[in-house]
């Protein structure tokens, strides 16, 4: 066998230092390869930095928000409720403290029962508050003024508030409407009762 050139050795020595970088390329792209696959089947964890809020943040501010309206909403039903009230004029409150005086000299439920009748307000009117229509009638032939008393009562029939209401100078066949206003909250639900009804 004869004896390669040194120009042919050096060809073979460049060929093997081609095929070693190869295999080196190659086995670089197989541990790449499985590297990936590798990581690819773990998940990684997501960058929190690119977030612009975060979930708690956002459940307070509709905490917030929801808070906000619902005391938007007390404010609003409690000035109802205070221009209800302040529809009553000066003349009937004055009525109504005269009611108050008469009835306590009265024994039992009075002399006028008949006369009166109650009807409920709609709350959509009075804004929330229970309030009850008196109609009062004077059926005498004569002149009269009239002292109500209207209790409000809870479940079991006990009277936690009272109210007053009158009417003055009635002539015969004569009607007034005073209105009987609770200022107890809407909850628990009371029942008004005509208590007491005066004549005189």
């Amino acid at each position: 066998m004869s004896t390669p050139s040194p120009h042919g050795r050096s060809r073979i020595a460049a060929l093997a230092l081609v095929l070693a970088a190869a295999s080196a390329l190659t086995l670089t792209a197989c541990d790449d390869s499985g590297g990936s696959s590798t990581s690819s089947s773990t998940p990684s964890a997501p960058d929190t930095a690119s977030f612009s809020g975060n979930a708690a943040s956002a459940l307070a501010s509709a905490e917030a928000s929801a808070r906000a309206k619902a005391s938007e909403l007390a404010a609003s039903a409690s000035a109802a409720a205070s221009s209800f009230e302040a529809s009553v004029s000066a003349e009937v409150e004055r009525a109504n403290k005269a009611a108050q005086t008469e009835l306590a000299k009265v024994d039992g439920q009075g002399n006028a029962m008949s006369d009166v009748t109650m009807t409920g307000k709609p709350r959509s009117e009075t804004g929330g508050l229970l309030a009850v229509v008196v109609t009062i009638t004077n059926k005498t032939d004569r002149t009269a003024s009239y002292a109500v008393q209207v209790d409000f009562l809870d479940s079991s029939g006990k009277a936690v508030e009272t109210r007053y209401v009158g009417a003055e100078d009635l002539k015969p066949g004569e009607k007034a409407q005073p209105v009987a206003v609770s200022r107890k909250p809407a909850e628990p639900v009371l029942t008004p009762q005509l208590a007491k009804a005066q004549r005189y």
